[in-house]
């Protein structure tokens, strides 16, 4: 494949400022996938549910229910994490096999590892 040594770079720049470059080779597809609101809606729910937790912890309430609301907004981020997980690889992961794109399913690999710690 012509140019195979080039990359499309990728910047994702986090709500805190931080910025995320990355390749996805030469399958250079967009970051617009169908579930996108879907996943933006439950981050939305789960930043709120998380600032009341804050607010708990300020209030002094008891360890225990703090515990169990911080459980619920870590199932909640681990869900929304396996939609994303999905739609990258009925997206993103399919069109880097369709494009003889290796190095797509090593950074899948490696986003796994990480996301499953």
């Amino acid at each position: 494949m012509d140019g195979a040594d080039t990359k499309e770079i990728h910047e994702h720049v986090l709500e805190d400022g931080t910025v995320i470059r990355h390749t996805h080779g030469e399958h250079g597809h967009s970051h617009s996938h169908a579930q996108t609101k879907a996943v933006l809606n439950r981050l939305s729910r789960a930043i709120g549910h998380l600032e009341s937790i804050r607010r708990m912890v300020e209030d002094g309430r008891d360890c225990s229910e703090v515990l169990i609301q911080l459980s619920a907004v870590k199932s909640a981020i681990n869900n929304t994490g396996k939609i994303i997980l999905q739609d990258h690889i009925e997206h993103c992961i399919v069109d880097a096999v369709e494009h003889g794109d290796k190095e797509a399913i090593k950074e899948l690999e490696r986003a796994i590892d990480r996301f499953m710690k």
